[in-house]
């Protein structure tokens, strides 16, 4: 899932690293005016952003979530994440595949982001999904044939929005006939299920280098 770039406070030991010591004691990349926004933004810096994900129903939420960003904040997104995986059914990819007749309900419903062209794109790309020749996990993950990336950044100005993988990565995936796969969402949707690490130095969720 992508998070808009936040400015970050020296809190560690490293002065050439970013990042903010918290209530708890710990040392993040995202500060603490940030994550309270929302319980689940601390849990999801926490316990996913840059986490390798290998679940392809997982990895599918993650693609459908980046896809409703866009244009929008990830606090919105966050807020309304547990309503849109109900409306999805979970983001089976089966069910999703099947949902061109569950349009209207979902446009009525207020507690998503209600963009017909999003909406259409997800079920679109449950469908691309489906068709692929290798599970949607496998499919993903041959995009980074060397495992995951952890970038250690020192801080937010050297954490990229787009790469040369993303844009190849979104220049495959379009022509295999997915939607709202730019090369920016990608690099995104890239740190979200971890095939990138872009904690900064001295975040505890930098392997190697936090608290």
């Amino acid at each position: 899932m992508g998070v808009e770039k936040q400015a970050a406070e020296t809190g560690s030991g490293d002065t050439n690293a970013q990042t903010t010591i918290h209530h708890d004691g710990l040392h993040r990349c995202w500060p603490e005016s940030y994550l309270s926004l929302s319980h689940d933004m601390l849990v999801y810096h926490d316990t996913e952003w840059g986490t390798p994900c290998y679940d392809s129903q997982a990895l599918f939420e993650r693609l459908a979530l980046e896809a409703m960003q866009a244009g929008l904040s990830w606090n919105t997104i966050i807020n309304k994440r547990k309503a849109i995986d109900a409306a999805f059914h979970d983001f089976d990819i089966k069910r999703v595949a099947q949902m061109e007749p569950e349009i209207p309900r979902l446009m009525n419903d207020v507690a998503i982001i209600r963009n017909r062209r999003k909406i259409e794109a997800i079920i679109h790309n449950a469908q691309v999904a489906l068709d692929l020749d290798m599970p949607f996990s496998e499919y993903i993950w041959s995009f980074a044939p060397d495992g995951p990336r952890v970038n250690r950044p020192k801080s937010p100005e050297e954490v990229p929005a787009v790469t040369k993988e993303s844009t190849d990565m979104s220049k495959a995936m379009k022509k295999a006939g997915f939607k709202f796969v730019g090369p920016t969402t990608i690099y995104a949707y890239m740190q979200s299920m971890g095939i990138v690490n872009d904690h900064l130095q001295g975040c505890f969720r930098c392997p190697g280098t936090g608290n």
